[in-house]
């Protein structure tokens, strides 16, 4: 099939993307000491800038939130020399990179963070599964619900986050309101059961995604925001009562806030459509993610459901997954054993189509 709809160009808010194909956030685990980027992160990224936009894992905005060993931060001095290491070498190769900005929320844990209880919009955990510390898996814990007052850190947070991503040199950010995360803990009523202004109804579900939204924009502008969302993800013991009328709702608002791109996770095939619901509205580009395929990833954007793909796996595979694309060739296959380890291994030393490392 030639995917010839996956290279034309597009304008997302302030970025002239050359292409449709998206690097999705995947967390990788190669941060260094003190979760600072290093070479080898710049290496990593720098492989895959043929793409239209690549978009980084998810990155502490806040420090004392980590939920995963060694990813990386953006609150410290050192970090933001790490991430300068890393744009400086996606520029170099031509490519454009956002940074995701991210709180783990409950799915943060203390034995990650000395100690520290995790926070949430309701002091209720995640079941069902454990998390990777550095004493071996553990269940997680109750988090402690927020009070006003650390909603409006977090906010701040946010913000500083934002302005150290600019000092990073990002093209833009991506707030990551997805996968069970902090924010998605606020949005979806499975995990948010508060009373007060940030709970209960849609808008007050909402509000702390429009607030750091607003603390952000006039830092980047909304022409170089991104915001991601999941809201049939089950990951994280995550669930809504009504995600259609939640995804619409936030679509809505993020239209009327005018953000460059609305990056949306599909859920399994059973699941209520999200396409329809946010193409109705939100007036933006829409960014699909989860397992598409080329070949549907042309269809959805030729029938203008959707405006361009973030690629997980296969581009993490395959650093030159755009090229690999349009000469039809083979690709690699995924280490799945390396994903969240140490080193170049299945991290760094994919081959491209030359069958050397890129």
């Amino acid at each position: 099939m030639n995917h010839s709809t996956l290279f034309q160009a597009i304008q997302v808010g302030a970025l002239h993307l050359p292409n449709r194909i998206i690097l999705a956030p995947m967390t990788r685990s190669r941060a260094e000491a003190h979760h600072v980027p290093g070479a080898l992160m710049a290496e990593y990224y720098a492989q895959r800038a043929s793409g239209g936009l690549l978009i980084t894992e998810a990155t502490m905005a806040i420090e004392g939130n980590s939920a995963f060993i060694a990813e990386p931060g953006i609150y410290s001095d050192e970090q933001i020399a790490g991430w300068r290491l890393v744009t400086d070498a996606v520029h170099a190769a031509g490519g454009r990179i956002v940074l995701q900005l991210w709180h783990g929320g409950r799915a943060c844990h203390p034995a990650l963070n000395d100690g520290a209880i995790p926070v949430a919009p309701s002091a209720i955990p995640i079941t069902g599964d454990e998390i990777y510390t550095p004493d071996g898996k553990k269940p997680y814990v109750t988090p402690r619900a927020l009070p006003i007052d650390e909603i409006a850190d977090v906010i701040v947070g946010f913000r500083k986050a934002a302005e150290n991503a600019k000092t990073a040199g990002f093209d833009g950010v991506e707030l990551h309101a997805a996968n069970g995360y902090l924010l998605d803990q606020f949005l979806r009523d499975g995990s948010n059961h508060r009373t007060d202004a940030y709970g209960g109804s849609l808008e007050n579900r909402a509000r702390l995604l429009w607030e750091i939204i607003e603390a952000v924009t006039p830092i980047w502008g909304a022409d170089r925001i991104g915001v991601r969302l999941s809201p049939l993800n089950p990951y994280n013991s995550m669930s809504d009562s009504d995600p259609v009328g939640l995804v619409s709702h936030l679509a809505a608002g993020l239209d009327e806030r005018k953000i460059a791109y609305l990056h949306i996770m599909r859920g399994p095939a059973e699941k209520p459509d999200l396409l329809q619901p946010i193409r109705e509205n939100f007036h933006g580009v829409v960014i699909a993610n989860k397992k598409y395929t080329p070949a549907e990833s042309e269809s959805q954007i030729l029938a203008g459901t959707i405006d361009a793909v973030a690629f997980g796996v296969p581009y993490l595979a395959n650093p030159d997954y755009p090229e690999r694309i349009a000469a039809g060739a083979a690709l690699n296959e995924p280490d799945y054993g390396t994903f969240y380890s140490t080193g170049p291994k299945g991290y760094t030393d994919y081959p491209c189509m030359d069958q050397v490392s890129c």
